[in-house]
Order: structure tokens, then C-alpha cells, then sequence
């Protein structure tokens, strides 16, 4: 056991005990014992298994990967400084300002915990998506059983080599395909200005432009922008079809994509919206991370 790993065990610890499950949208029984969260909650959340967590808070792990320790911030809604103090303590180099986070700040986190009538996703500055709410995976289905590489709204717009909707797991047609298309493109070269020398941006890009002339069309347009809104009907398998507004929210310096579907008020959507709710679709908690690890 290292200094070091008995250090990041200690303060994974610390974290985890001051971590409430309210803040997370879990319920507070009376019977726990566990000040803060649990660590087999802690463990659903960023996606790793029970043991795991042992393991690190016992420091009998010391060289987590920096997608683990990214999936644990998020899970324990770390600020920026908190972070970046996890990633050396587990001896690696936070992420630099240049690059593109999939950190979610713990206020946006409350924020999304409240957020329970409406399906709800979180997207990087790439459109790779990074969280998502129980009504997201009842509306569209869990993205979970999509490889966490292919989670991406650009990919799913432009598919490459045969790629299958990763985000949706039934038919989504947008009702203005053309302006979303040009949308999300504009959007991404916006990306490319914050985030010059991003290698998951740039890599990105390169594929997309290689793989889908739509896309390199579009590219060459040299358009700036960003996706704000759209209307979308989801052909439900359980309720029928659902049309839903789409708006895109973004979130401070790390341009973090807030995209959230809802139905207007009243209407018959509104009831399949609720009907789809209620027959759930098994997925990640109400706070969990999408960016699920295999389990160590």
C-alpha cells in the first residue's frame, strides 16, 4: 500500500460520506446507517463495480485509469478544484483548460435531479453524451448498451460505416432534418475554435468528413454556429409515437450541452409521455453518469 493510494482511498472516503443521497435523487430511508452515500452506490453511479470501490478507498488499488477517476468526480459532483486534486492524487495531469471536460459541476447536477417530468441528457462539446436521466432511457430507451465511444449525436446525425443509432433504441425523426443537420455542423467547427487541439474533437471531425459526404458537404460550408431547438417525434413502441420539443441549453466555459425533450401541456403527449415514464426502461439511476465503465 502506498502514500499515495491510502490518500486517495482516504479522501474518496471523505467524499463519498459527505455526498447525501437526496443529492443525488436517491431516497433517504431512516434505516441507513451510511452518513453520505453507500459504496455500492457510489459504485452504480460511476459505473464501476462494489469491489472496486473497496479497493481504492483501501488503497489496495493505486493507479485507477483517468476514466475511472473522471467517472468518480462526476458521480461525487466534485467542482473543478476538487478534480483536479483527485486526478493527482491518483498520479495523473488533470484535464488542461484546452480540453474538452465531461466534468458535470455539482449545481447543473442539482439542477438535472430536478429536472424528473422531462427526459433529460447531457452532452461534452463533441455532442459525446455524458449523463442522462430515468426519462431519457423511458423515452428512447437505455443508450448504456451502446459502446460509451459511439454515445455521440454527431455520429448518430452522420453515421459512418454503417453505424446504428446509438442514443435511441426506436425510430427519432426530426421535423426540420436539413436545419439540424446544418445545426449540429456549425455547431462542431464552433467547437474546433474553443478546443483547437482537442484529439477527441479533431478525431471526431476527421472521421465524419472521411465517412459521410453529408457531412464533409457541409464542413465545407465553413457555417459557425450552434443546435438550439428542434421538434422530434419518437415512434414509442409501448405508447406510440410521442412528439416532443427538443432544446439545447449550454453550460459555461466547458460548453456542456444540456438538451432536454418535453411535450406541451395537456395533450395527448403529454399522457403517452407519462404512460412511457411509468413503464420505465431499466437504465442508469437519476444522476448516474452515461459514461459507464466496464466493471473492474
Amino acid at each position: 500500500m502506498t502514500a499515495s493510494g491510502t490518500e486517495f482511498g482516504a479522501t474518496l472516503r471523505a467524499w463519498r460520506d459527505r455526498l447525501t443521497p437526496a443529492a443525488v435523487g436517491l431516497p433517504s430511508g431512516r434505516s441507513r446507517r451510511a452518513r453520505g452515500l453507500r459504496r455500492e452506490e457510489l459504485a452504480d453511479l460511476a459505473g464501476i463495480s462494489v469491489d472496486y470501490v473497496v479497493r481504492l478507498e483501501q488503497g489496495r488499488f493505486t493507479t485507477p485509469s483517468a476514466q475511472v477517476v473522471a467517472a468518480l468526480a462526476r458521480a461525487l459532483q466534485l467542482g473543478t478544484a476538487e478534480r483536479d486534486h483527485l486526478y493527482r492524487l491518483a498520479g495523473l495531469v488533470p484535464p488542461a483548460d484546452g480540453e474538452i471536460s465531461d466534468h458535470i459541476p455539482p449545481g447543473l447536477h442539482r439542477v438535472l435531479n430536478r429536472l424528473g417530468d422531462a427526459a433529460v441528457a447531457v452532452f461534452a462539446a463533441d455532442w459525446q453524451l455524458i449523463w442522462w436521466n430515468r426519462g431519457w432511457s423511458a423515452l428512447l430507451g437505455d443508450p448504456s448498451s451502446a459502446p460509451r465511444e459511439r454515445r455521440n449525436f454527431a455520429r448518430d446525425t452522420f453515421p459512418v460505416d454503417g453505424d446504428r443509432p446509438s442514443l435511441s433504441q426506436w425510430p427519432v425523426t426530426s421535423l426540420a432534418p436539413d436545419r439540424v443537420d446544418a445545426a449540429v455542423v456549425s455547431d462542431l467547427r464552433r467547437a474546433t475554435g474553443r478546443f483547437p487541439d482537442n484529439s477527441r474533437l479533431t478525431g471526431l471531425i476527421r472521421a465524419l468528413i472521411a465517412g459521410n459526404p453529408r457531412f464533409a458537404e457541409l464542413w465545407a460550408r465553413g457555417a459557425v454556429g450552434a443546435h438550439r431547438e428542434d421538434h422530434k417525434i419518437v415512434a414509442h413502441p409501448a405508447v406510440g409515437p410521442i412528439e416532443v420539443d427538443c432544446d439545447v441549453m449550454t453550460d459555461g466555459d466547458a460548453e456542456l450541452k444540456i438538451v432536454v425533450l418535453t411535450v406541451a401541456p395537456g395533450s395527448e403527449d403529454e399522457t403517452r409521455m407519462r404512460l412511457a415514464f411509468l413503464a420505465g426502461v431499466p437504465g442508469p439511476a437519476l444522476g448516474s453518469p452515461a459514461s459507464a465503465h466496464p466493471r473492474a
